[in-house]
């Protein structure tokens, strides 16, 4: 079985590092990444199917109307050398290649609400 994931966005707030009690810290950020596609009809053609496009052409051509989806991922880093590094260095708006694990598990928030949860462990 395999479970990698690899993700190129741009961070969305400064990292944060959480300690639990016993536990070893962690460094915790988000990620969007960002899908395009088309919609619509066109005549352009790319590697000889109607209607496909490549990205670097997106700009240089009419393909329609274009649609973008924005995803926003949780990211923790556990790994000490690396958990230090993303702390200092990594900023709001970076662009970051991340590859980990996903990992889905649930918590109970405040409201004592059973909420389930989707993170990336890079």
């Amino acid at each position: 079985a395999m479970n990698r994931v690899q993700l190129l966005g741009r961070v969305g707030q400064d990292p944060i590092m959480r300690q639990v009690e016993g536990k070893n810290p962690v460094t915790i950020f988000s990620l969007a990444t960002n899908e395009m596609w088309r919609t619509g009809d066109s005549d352009v053609t790319q590697g000889g199917e109607k209607g496909t496009w490549h990205p670097t052409l997106l700009f240089l051509c009419n393909l329609g109307d274009i649609s973008q989806k924005t995803t926003w991922h949780r990211i923790s880093v556990f790994r000490p050398g690396l958990r230090d590094v993303t702390y200092q260095y990594v900023k709001k708006g970076s662009r970051l290649y991340v590859e980990g694990k996903i990992d889905y598990g649930e918590y109970t928030d405040k409201n004592n609400v059973r909420r389930q949860a989707t993170t990336i462990i890079a």
